[in-house]
């Protein structure tokens, strides 16, 4: 992990800031394009960022897009082939090729959000690439956030997508290819903040998120407010949430009161208890899909990415964050879910949640513990 000054970041938040954002810088590209998407949806949105991606092509821009060979399952082959024939280099990260068995190396996705334009410009965050409308019904626009990355950040940004890339395209084609040579990278000053970039793998960056994420709580003493969407901490993320709580820190959590995973949200409640009894604050939103990744300490530590703070984000996926350092970035995003709170989320009750029938209950309790078991069963359960 690496601090880097001189950054301009730019929170963008939902749908709406972020593809318009992103479509311009698209349209801007005069060299190279990566983009990484777990999700890759054809509705509206989908299509005009396609569109955007054909359109650099078609000016000679080298265009690459890695999307998540599971998330990205029901990609449209008609898209896909109007990709490659405009000049789209299009590949999936371990394409799901037959039926599905529980191995542990189906679970490793690519779950990065990430687009970087001429090694100059990066966006970072959990919106894929899908409308924000295209949600489940009945519910009102997908709330997340991203930001945009201008500065020496982008030093860090690009080697990690290159680098992705080139793996993806060495196991697929079985030997090395040839490829392009690196951009120079626009790494000078851009503005006045002070960010980290941070990534999950399975080699050097295995627990770079969540120490992070420690990190930041253990050293906080006035307030942590994290907006995540699917929350399950391990152990040692627990106790140091409740250990912030019992020194005075105001400990929040803004989760998802709507769901189409209705069983992670039984497994996820069965943590209430205990927040609840340890002084920390549960907020369930409930206006539309949570989808947000993010969190602030203090009011000068703040990250936005793709990270859940879940097992499958925290010992299997790819993921990607941006940490920022810098009071005028914390209080806008903590503005940002503040606002989303007011608008659609309610507090959970100690007294209410006791009085949740006892069959509900029984449920969250089994499939916690049946997560339990399964991540022992991958030889991880120590982690949680």
């Amino acid at each position: 992990m690496t601090r880097r000054a001189g950054n301009r970041v730019t929170l963008l938040a939902g749908g709406g800031h972020f593809f318009p954002d992103l479509i311009a810088a698209l349209d801007r590209a005069e060299r190279e394009i990566h983009l990484e998407s777990y999700i890759f949806e054809p509705d509206e949105t989908g299509l005009a960022v396609a569109e955007a991606l054909v359109r650099a092509a078609a000016r000679g821009v080298r265009v690459k897009v890695l999307l998540d060979g599971f998330g990205a399952r029901t990609f449209p082959a008609p898209l896909a082939a109007r990709l490659r024939e405009a000049g789209v280099a299009l590949m999936f990260f371990r394409p799901e090729l037959g039926s599905w068995r529980l191995r542990m190396y189906r679970l490793r996705r690519m779950h990065r959000k990430l687009a970087v334009i001429d090694a100059r410009v990066a966006y970072v965050g959990g919106i894929n690439i899908i409308d924000d409308a295209n949600t489940m019904p009945g519910a009102g626009k997908r709330h997340d956030y991203a930001v945009r990355v201008e500065g020496p950040l982008l030093a860090d940004v690009y080697p990690a997508v290159r680098r992705l890339w080139l793996l993806v395209r060495w196991s697929a084609i079985g030997h090395r290819p040839h490829h392009s040579p690196p951009l120079a990278v626009a790494a000078g000053p851009a503005g006045d903040q002070v960010a980290e970039f941070l990534q999950r793998d399975n080699l050097r960056h295995r627990r770079e998120i969540e120490e992070a994420y420690l990190d930041a709580i253990r050293a906080a003493r006035r307030e942590v407010l994290i907006a995540n969407a699917y929350f399950l901490p391990g152990r040692r993320f627990r106790q140091a949430l409740v250990e912030a709580a019992r020194r005075g820190v105001r400990v929040t959590l803004v989760l998802q009161g709507r769901t189409d995973h209705r069983w992670f949200q039984l497994v996820e409640r069965a943590l209430y208890r205990y927040f609840l009894e340890n002084g920390i604050e549960i907020y369930e939103f409930h206006a539309s899909e949570l989808h947000a990744k993010a969190a602030v300490v203090d009011g000068a530590w703040a990250t936005v990415g793709s990270s859940n703070i879940d097992p499958f984000s925290l010992l299997l996926a790819r993921e990607a964050n941006v940490v920022v350092y810098e009071r005028g970035f914390a209080e806008t995003l903590h503005a940002r879910v503040c606002e989303a709170m007011a608008d659609g989320a309610h507090a959970i009750q100690r007294r209410e949640w006791s009085h949740v029938p006892w069959h509900v209950r029984f449920a969250s309790w089994a499939l916690y513990g049946l997560v339990r078991l399964l991540m022992g069963w991958l030889g991880m359960a120590r982690r949680l």
